[in-house]
């Protein structure tokens, strides 16, 4: 059984405490587990990150503004 979803809300912080996040949640993310990242903007430098690291991600936008950005292993 996959273990839930873990939701990291970055959104209103200032940088780099979202990117410190993300990273800290990606230490602890298990197999068949993802990441549910919320920010306000697109987070460009972690997606170049998660490709470094072989990371799968996906985008969209929210409805009220702002971004998901789910994060599983490879």
């Amino acid at each position: 059984m996959n273990a839930p979803d873990m939701v990291v809300d970055g959104r209103g912080l200032e940088p780099p405490e979202p990117m410190e996040r993300v990273v800290a949640a990606l230490d602890v993310l298990q197999p068949g587990q993802r990441i549910r990242f919320l920010i306000h903007r697109q987070p460009y430098p972690l997606y170049d990150l998660l490709s470094r690291y072989h990371y799968r991600y996906e985008t969209a936008p929210l409805a009220e503004g702002g971004f998901e950005i789910l994060i599983s292993a490879s």
